[in-house]
């Protein structure tokens, strides 16, 4: 519902200023509360070429039933709206088109259409789900659902590392402390016990280390044997992380692995060779030039001395048949930002190669949890997480709980790392998803009681003190934190708006042009709590 109102603010600007009126929609905004409500503002560079129009021009522009007065702020043009029609307006899009509200948006129709990819959650088979994984899987989930909510169609990839060295480690290790007996009973928890051990073993022990190379020259090789083990593991792991993702309620349209795009690695080299990319150390490995004096002191290796293929390798391989497969427009990888590094060089890569495409490939970069090593055994695994929630919530809303909890994680930058931390995961209080949940089951209930009356609301009036207009000009904003949302590719600038329209509600009164207002704001929330990916509640 911005869009009315920012268009006939642009309208009026494009009639002084002698300009198209879109060259003012995504230079208007919702003015901060701060500031003063209920105003919109423009840009500086805007107003500036204004002033050459001449300002007193601009002070006299027409007011009309919607702008009451203009007046000229630090660097911006402020334009009071009038109360009436800002309520009038904004509960009648609410109720009539409650789940597109603020999506249809002027401001985010360039982001409509296409198809986006995204890899995200990408856990290494033959080990369990830990808390360090869910990071990964909630960026990328809401990343997902906020690609979708602004009309993209969205492919949603689980790359798992189900190849590489550590599954030579794994293999190397289970053949000699592995039990079968034990990987029925207790598969998960038996192969972490196994890859701890064989890592520690091999810290210190150069044969452990060559048995492990030794076994993922023999997976390179198609060995029947250690084939089987790893197809064995693999399984295992799948079946437990699809039963993982559905308590967590997140959902993939793809599984792939690494291990689909091992015999794709040679097609790459071939290319690679044959562009004359492809170059030979002294030490036999085979590399790609990175750098720009062409003098190789930036490179990237994509073979072992002894042949076997390297992640790059394969994510080169999986990006070209994705790309193929899936014809995307975008695609997006969501990761930890030890990685920053192997994606500028695979983007480099693909681009040396010729695909100009790789100019919409994104890396979108998280910080670590820190204390999370599974290779000393310095983990807190996810369904130990969710049980403790059970212990300390309602029994039926423990998984919905402890979602709603990661959501004071997004409230940040996606770059700071911290440190998992039991009593801050699962506190009830704050500002949390919690409590977002509470907001809107209590909204629902309210609503309930009074269902006769929120339907009848024609006189709106009463909306229009300070408290009720704070509420309409923060769900005005909406549409503005989308587009803020989707061109960083980050959940805090949602995160604090739902927050904040939780706080402003809270004190306002009970009448009848309020439940609509109450109705209005609940749908805002349920909105933007499914784009992050929590399922709303009526009942708690």
């Amino acid at each position: 519902m911005a869009c009315f109102f920012r268009r006939r603010v642009a309208l009026q600007l494009a009639e002084v200023c002698g300009l198209s009126e879109d060259v003012f929609i995504p230079l208007i905004s919702a003015v901060p509360d701060s500031l003063a409500l209920f105003y919109y503002s423009v840009g500086c560079a805007c107003f500036c070429d204004c002033l050459k129009k001449g300002f007193c021009s601009l002070l006299q522009m027409k007011r009309d039933a919607v702008v009451e007065e203009v007046s000229a702020g630090r660097g911006v043009i402020l334009f009071r709206l009038n109360k009436l029609i800002l309520a009038q307006k904004l509960l009648e899009q609410l109720r009539s088109e409650p789940d597109v509200f603020g999506v249809k948006s002027e401001l985010l129709h360039h982001l409509q259409g296409g198809r986006t990819l995204v890899e995200f959650s990408s856990p290494n088979i033959a080990k369990k789900f830990h808390a360090g994984h869910l990071r990964s899987t909630i960026i990328g989930n809401f990343i997902a659902n906020l690609k979708k909510a602004l009309g993209k169609e969205v492919i949603r990839v689980n790359y798992l590392g189900d190849w590489g060295m550590q599954f030579g480690l794994l293999g190397a290790g289970f053949e000699r402390f592995g039990s079968q007996e034990k990987l029925r009973t207790q598969p998960l928890e038996h192969l972490f016990e196994v890859y701890v051990q064989v890592n520690r073993e091999a810290e210190r022990d150069e044969s452990v280390r060559s048995a492990a190379a030794e076994f993922f020259r023999r997976l390179e090789q198609n060995e029947d044997q250690a084939l089987a083990l790893w197809r064995q593991f693999r399984e295992i792991t799948v079946d437990e992380y699809k039963r993982i993702y559905q308590r967590l309620g997140v959902h993939f349209d793809h599984y792939s692995g690494e291990a689909f795009h091992h015999h794709q690695t040679q097609n790459v080299l071939d290319v690679l060779m044959s562009q004359g990319l492809l170059k030979t150390t002294e030490k036999g490995t085979a590399v790609v030039d990175l750098s720009e004096a062409g003098d190789m002191s930036s490179y990237a290796t994509l073979v072992r001395s002894d042949g076997t293929s390297l992640y790059i390798t394969r994510d080169v391989a999986a990006a070209l048949d994705r790309k193929q497969r899936f014809g995307f427009d975008e695609m997006i990888y969501v990761t930890d930002k030890s990685q920053t590094v192997h994606f500028q060089q695979l983007f480099h890569i693909l681009q040396t190669m010729g695909h100009q495409w790789t100019e919409r490939c994104v890396h979108v970069a998280f910080g670590l949890v820190q204390g999370m090593s599974t290779r000393r055994g310095e983990v807190v695994f996810l369904e130990d997480v969710l049980e403790e929630a059970r212990s300390r919530m309602l029994n039926n809303m423990s998984v919905l709980m402890f979602i709603k909890c990661v959501c004071q994680d997004f409230r940040g930058p996606l770059m700071s790392d911290y440190k998992f931390d039991w009593d801050k995961v699962l506190q009830a209080h704050g500002d949390t998803g919690v409590f977002l949940q509470y907001t809107h089951a209590r909204l629902c209930s309210l609503l309930r009681r009074h269902a006769s009356e929120t339907h009848s609301c024609c006189d709106v009036s009463p909306l229009v003190d300070s408290r009720s207009v704070s509420v309409l000009q923060h769900l005005l904003r909406y549409d503005e934190v989308l587009l803020q949302s989707a061109n960083e590719l980050q959940p805090r600038h949602l995160v604090i708006f739902l927050m904040t329209l939780r706080y402003r509600h809270v004190s306002l009164s009970l009448t009848a042009a309020r439940l609509c207002l109450f109705s209005a704001v609940r749908s805002v929330l349920a909105n933007g709590m499914r784009i992050l990916g929590i399922t709303p509640v009526e009942k708690m």
